[in-house]
């Protein structure tokens, strides 16, 4: 400081003790430039599309890019402590607090600079999502300052996984199975152990397979069995490109093997139900849309949550089945190490990931139809889900085995598709 910022720093208080004598606190606050104060509502830009080959009869499967951007202007760090001390600090220090106060502001470096990153995740959780992200940058900027854009990807897990190892560059990861996120991390885009680097082993949500019924039930579709009958159409999405259909495919072997049937007996049910699927869509969201909207087939075979959406959406609004012994599926999230050190969001992605386990962001899920897996969250949803006898991959020997058995070149499904057309 000169001494000619003397006279004007005299001034500045002499008006501040002015006003703390007339009690003036909006004068204090109002000195200087207007602050612009932002309503906080997301900004929406053009949808991007990103093609990824599929393996669905010689189509293509492109993946939905969202841009949600979540601008919030508001006053610095610095400018708010600023204000904030002048107003609390007594008349006679008020030259001394000024000077104190302007020399932060001076010393105060700049502001982070405003980072992207980007989502990949399979289609049914974008009603999540959509909640989830605008929590979360808020979140961000409350506690960092820092202004963040989450993209999005969505569409079948199993494309969205050839996608990412193709290159699109994700920075997290969140997709239908265990077995896809392997996948990425076998091509040295994940380092091993990512199990271990978020709570439940990476596990963010669970869910379940439910079965939809035409209005009245006219098939009398009651048990897993009822699916195989010849005069049955079943609507269900393509195991090679959907992460919900290979979840379909366990829950109808499990039906058969956990209720004390043999291999022999599972693949020859299961050979049925695909016999009376004529059509096999892409992902779970078309699965729905061909049954819903398009009104393709008597019995749909999709995840809980796409029942509970359409029945909240008032897209479908005859209840829904759920039968058991029923698989528990489980959602894996992971950061991409690759990507995010290449573009230097690490620090990001990772809090992005941690937020998911959040009780803001468990209860987004919950009433977007993914069943919670915090114990605050399993409590907040407690009434929201019927409760089955569950089993999981983990009765199959887990992903590692049970994906190369099932869906492995010359699997299961591959020897069950090619006997059912």
């Amino acid at each position: 400081m000169v001494a000619a910022d003397l006279p004007r720093l005299q001034q500045f208080a002499g008006g501040l003790r002015r006003r703390q004598i007339e009690q003036s606190h909006q004068a204090i606050f109002g000195f200087g430039a207007k602050s612009h104060v932002s309503t906080g509502q997301p900004v929406h830009s053009a949808s991007k599309t990103t093609a990824a080959k599929s393996e669905i009869r010689g189509s293509q499967c492109f993946p939905v890019l969202d841009r949600e951007t979540v601008n919030f202007a508001s006053t610095t760090g610095t400018r708010r402590a600023l204000l904030v001390g002048l107003a609390a600090v007594p008349a006679a220090g008020a030259l001394g607090a000024a000077l104190s106060l302007l020399g932060t502001s001076a010393q105060a470096g700049p502001p982070a600079k405003p980072q992207e990153i980007l989502l990949v995740s399979y289609a049914v959780t974008k009603a999540a999502y959509d909640r989830i992200i605008p929590q979360f940058t808020a979140d961000w900027k409350k506690k960092t300052g820092q202004t963040v854009t989450v993209r999005t990807s969505y569409g079948g897990s199993g494309s969205q996984t050839r996608a990412v190892i193709d290159g699109l560059e994700a920075d997290v990861v969140g997709l239908a199975m265990e077995a896809d996120v392997s996948k990425i991390e076998a091509k040295g885009l994940i380092q091993p152990g990512w199990q271990k680097e978020l709570p439940n082993n990476s596990i963010a949500t669970n869910s379940t397979m439910a079965i939809f019924v035409r209005p009245g039930n006219p098939k009398k579709i009651k048990t897993w069995k009822d699916l195989d009958n010849p005069n049955v159409d079943v609507v269900l999405a393509n195991p090679k490109t959907s992460g919900g259909a290979r979840w379909s495919f366990v829950a109808l072997w499990g039906a058969v093997t956990q209720a004390g049937g043999s291999e022999a007996d599972a693949r020859k049910f299961i050979t049925g139900v695909y016999k009376n699927a004529d059509v096999l869509p892409k992902d779970a969201r078309e699965a729905t849309d061909t049954f819903v909207k398009r009104k393709k087939g008597d019995v749909l075979v999709n995840w809980e949550s796409e029942a509970i959406l359409a029945k909240r959406n008032g897209e479908w609004t005859v209840p829904y089945k759920l039968f058991s012994p029923n698989v528990r599926t489980e959602m894996p999230i992971a950061v991409v190490d690759k990507n995010v050190d290449k573009k230097g969001t690490r620090k990001v992605a990772e809090a992005f990931a941690r937020f998911l386990y959040s009780d803001a962001a468990q209860k987004a899920f919950a009433d977007n139809g993914l069943r919670p897996v915090t114990p605050a969250g399993r409590a907040y949803a407690k009434q929201k889900f019927q409760q089955l006898d569950f089993f999981t991959i983990a009765d199959f020997g887990g992903w590692a085995g049970a994906d190369k058995k099932f869906f492995g070149k010359g699997g299961l499904w591959d020897q069950i598709f090619a006997r059912s057309r």
